[in-house]
């Protein structure tokens, strides 16, 4: 059996490690938000909470790159992990390191394709979903002129921003909350096209199937029609051969004989018998 590379056992065995760290990481970051009243020992466990995620974040990176074979090609291809390793803790830019994350655990993860795809877009609904409400609700609560002041508030903006729908009952007003608008607006519309097209998807190879299956099934008729049409013909041809031979035993040829014996057995009469004459005695 051929051994695996160093990097991609080093992914195997860290996979579920950082998806701990990404829930806690998420956790710290949803915490001070939504309880805007919490002490400084709370603030300040979160902050520490989010500092160590982010270094055990840049520690995976770090040993990845070393263990990969071809150090530029993986930089290059993975490039959302170098961004959320090199980003300060400023927000909203740390939500990148969770996004990353996610994907990252995503690409490990060994799925069918339908049911990788039904899992990124599920967990890019509900993270989209909950951070978008944070991330808008932390800089829009204190806002001059903000109408988005609770996490009810938030999540019910969220949500009609992603659908596209927009009631504008809620807006941000601040420059950083329009921005992340625009980011969940393009997020909602390229999720929609991806479960479309992902929905298109599965009706066509369902059709593909079925159709397959009739064409095996027609197949096979013809060929079955094509054995009875062979075995008809093998049967009249027997029919056939089987006739001849009784019309043969029925009417037997006549031998003809010759004209001498013929002759002799008509003349020949019992001994002592007087042949008959036109006198009566």
């Amino acid at each position: 059996m051929k051994e695996q590379p160093a990097r991609v056992r080093w992914e195997q065995h860290t996979q579920r490690p950082l998806l701990v760290l990404a829930v806690a990481f998420a956790v710290a970051y949803a915490v001070p938000i939504a309880a805007p009243d919490h002490g400084d020992a709370l603030a300040f466990g979160c902050a520490l909470v989010e500092w160590i995620v982010w270094g055990a974040f840049a520690v995976d990176y770090l040993v990845r790159v070393v263990l990969a074979e071809q150090r530029g090609h993986f930089v290059r291809t993975h490039w959302l992990d170098l961004i959320a390793v090199i980003l300060p803790m400023i927000q909203p830019f740390r939500l990148l390191r969770v996004v990353s994350t996610l994907l990252l655990v995503g690409r490990r993860a060994r799925m069918a394709s339908q049911v990788r795809l039904t899992t990124y877009v599920g967990g890019a609904v509900v993270g989209l979903l909950m951070f978008g409400s944070l991330a808008v609700l932390s800089v829009e609560r204190n806002a001059p002129d903000g109408n988005i002041h609770t996490l009810g508030d938030a999540l019910w903006w969220s949500f009609t921003t992603m659908t596209t729908v927009g009631y504008g009952d809620h807006a941000p007003t601040t420059g950083l909350g329009r921005l992340i608008a625009v980011g969940l607006m393009l997020s909602g519309i390229a999720l929609l096209g991806v479960v479309t097209a992902n929905i298109a998807a599965w009706f066509i190879s369902r059709f593909e199937r079925d159709n397959a299956a009739e064409e095996r099934q027609t197949a096979a008729i013809k060929e079955l029609t094509a054995q009875v049409q062979a075995l008809r013909a093998q049967v009249a041809a027997l029919s056939g051969e089987s006739a001849t031979a009784p019309d043969a035993v029925a009417h037997p040829q006549v031998v003809p004989q010759p004209a001498a014996l013929t002759a002799t057995a008509g003349s020949s009469a019992p001994v002592g018998t007087a042949p008959e004459t036109g006198q009566s005695p």
